[in-house]
């Protein structure tokens, strides 16, 4: 009987460092792959007050990707719940620059949050191009939540900012 408890107590301890090996690998990866898009927001302590909200997150992801044709390098930045109007685009050399506010919206005042996953305020991501942009010639839309920014290649470096239509 007591052959068979240890038996089982080392079988039981596998599994649990198996579990734990996946549960650390799925970690790693999430970070590796999504550590450029955690974006921190920062915003007035006063927008917290009054018990009603659960604490502001103080970081949330802003996920992207970067393409690169033959003639132009395209960036799209998933920002959800924001108006293009809220976004401010700029390149300084070969990096783009995405930055503007997230706000919060209530319906009602006299309730009370339990669980406030998403992140508001303002915020700045930068994103490294892989090559030398025409900012001159650079493009942005946004459509469903996605902003897209067409950045044609061959370009000098310089600076500029790309109104989103």
């Amino acid at each position: 009987m007591l052959e068979s408890l240890k038996e089982a107590g080392k079988h039981i301890g596998r599994e649990l460092n198996r579990a734990w090996e996946s549960l650390s690998e799925g970690w790693r990866e999430l970070l590796s792959r999504s550590g450029n898009a955690l974006t921190q927001f920062s915003h007035d302590p006063d927008t917290e007050a009054g018990g009603a909200l659960a604490p502001f997150p103080r970081w949330s992801l802003l996920a992207s990707e970067v393409e690169e044709t033959g003639s132009e390098v395209v960036v799209r930045l998933e920002v959800p719940g924001m108006e293009k109007a809220d976004c401010h685009i700029s390149i300084e050399g070969n990096v783009l620059y995405l930055s503007g506010e997230k706000r919060l919206e209530r319906e009602t005042h006299d309730s009370t949050y339990h669980v406030m996953e998403r992140a508001y305020g303002a915020f700045r991501r930068a994103i490294v191009l892989p090559r030398n942009v025409d900012v001159e010639r650079a493009a942005a839309s946004y459509k469903n939540g996605v902003l897209t920014v067409r950045l044609p290649k061959t370009g000098a470096g310089g600076a500029t900012t790309i109104p989103v239509s």
